[in-house]
């Protein structure tokens, strides 16, 4: 049964947080989008582990302190919420900026908390050649087209949503402005750091990702100590929407130590 709940990490820090399922801590991470883009993910990954899934400050109407004006920030609040919640043997599920937060963790984790990484198209790292998206210079129909395997289905013409849930995106997207925007949705050091970090990473990327490239998430993986990158089918930037059964059985594996999935066409 999901528990929705407000946790106080600093004095002027209450998280809202959602808890769901028994067994090995998991932390679920969303993106950009908000809460309901991991929501489904963090529901079946609950079936059989205890699931943390935190609404970034400043998202969906959430009090966000004038001092979180980073992912650094952010990634530190992550990991006092786990030393209180979860201090050990924590995986770190997080999709896109979350991903994001979820490397910054782990090159901060001084008292090992973290004992896996799943970071599914991720940002977050300056890679010369595979150059990020600009992800608020595109239009509606940019941001489908460049997110979705399948932008048709997937698209939606802003003038369709009522006000009250338009200004609820247009808020987030200052948040993760105000996170990410400059310099634009990196950090200049993270990609040297992630040498550091010996938890095995596991990176999910889908085929048709057009914001972060599978060959962006290629070298993303190799820059971590112990990382790997599968790619999923017929998936863009969110293949755990797109492509649930599949990006699932690949983070089960790999929760299972099991070798990597062969997906065959």
């Amino acid at each position: 049964m999901q528990k929705n709940t407000t946790t106080i990490v600093h004095d002027d820090l209450p998280l809202t947080l959602s808890e769901a399922g028994h067994g090995r801590p998991v932390l679920v991470l969303h993106g950009g989008g908000g809460p309901a883009t991991v929501a489904a993910l963090a529901a079946r990954l609950s079936e059989g582990a205890h699931t943390l899934t935190p609404v970034h400050p400043g998202w969906d109407g959430t009090h966000r302190p004038a001092w979180l004006t980073g992912v650094d920030d952010l990634a530190l609040a992550y990991l006092d919420l786990l030393r209180d919640r979860a201090p050990a043997d924590v995986l770190v599920v997080g999709s896109s900026l979350g991903g994001w937060i979820a490397a910054e963790m782990a090159v901060r984790d001084t008292a090992g908390i973290i004992s896996g990484l799943v970071l599914i198209d991720a940002v977050g790292v300056h890679i010369e050649s595979e150059p990020i998206t600009d992800f608020f210079a595109l239009d509606a129909r940019g941001v489908a087209e460049h997110s979705w395997h399948d932008p048709d289905r997937h698209h939606v013409d802003p003038a369709g949503i009522p006000s009250d849930q338009l200004a609820v995106r247009q808020a987030n997207m200052a948040t993760l402005r105000t996170l990410a925007g400059e310099p634009y949705m990196h950090d200049p050091k993270l990609l040297r750091r992630l040498g550091r970090v010996r938890v095995p990473a596991l990176l999910l990327w889908g085929e048709s990702d057009r914001i972060v490239s599978p060959a962006y998430g290629a070298a993303y993986a190799e820059a971590f100590g112990d990382g790997r990158l599968e790619v999923v089918p017929e998936a863009g930037h969110l293949p755990h929407i797109e492509q649930p059964d599949a990006t699932f059985a690949h983070i089960a594996a790999y929760m299972e130590g099991r070798a990597p999935l062969v997906v065959h066409e």
